[in-house]
């Protein structure tokens, strides 16, 4: 069993049977003014300690909500990085380029007819991937889009496709010597 600090103090000699008396009979004096309302009770220490302890759960809160934003960025990094390689376009290796702007500076991606017209009429998009370029569909443009806008680098406006059937000029011939 432990020895109270009283009795260790006494068996050391540090203080005698009186003192430790007269040390009991304060503190029970003092119990009984605050119990009856007095006195008050120095609680300042307990009213710091209560202090610095609101003072931790706030900062180690911060810290949480830190660390849980730096875990979604990633996840989303992560995501916009799993779109981006699932729906990605085939590169194509021809003489024709689609002509585009990023961040002030005219870039190019090789293209095929059937690419360029649907990058111009929004079916298709270009996004930043791994220090390059993609062309991906739109859907999966949009997701991107609801992530990070900043990897979208062009994203035309959907456009409806005339129909050949509905087209009003279709009757008319282009005279192929027409001259502006």
């Amino acid at each position: 069993m432990s020895i109270s600090l009283r009795d260790q103090l006494l068996k050391a000699g540090l203080v005698n049977q009186k003192q430790a008396k007269q040390v009991s009979k304060d503190k029970q004096k003092q119990q009984r003014l605050a119990h009856k309302g007095q006195i008050e009770l120095d609680d300042s220490q307990q009213r710091a300690a209560q202090e610095a302890q609101a003072e931790k759960v706030k900062r180690d809160q911060e810290l949480n909500r830190q660390q849980q934003e730096k875990v979604e960025a990633k996840a989303r990094v992560a995501q916009i990085k799993q779109l981006i390689e699932a729906t990605r376009l085939p590169k194509l290796t021809t003489e024709d380029y689609y002509n585009f702007v990023d961040d002030k500076k005219v870039k190019r991606l090789s293209v095929n007819t059937l690419m360029r017209n649907k990058l111009s009429s929004g079916s298709l998009a270009i996004v930043h991937h791994a220090g390059g370029y993609e062309v991906i569909p739109r859907e999966a443009a949009l997701k991107i889009q609801e992530r990070d806008p900043q990897r979208i680098v062009q994203m035309n406006e959907k456009t409806e496709e005339v129909a050949i059937e509905d087209d009003p000029y279709a009757a008319f011939q282009i005279p192929d010597d027409l001259m502006w």
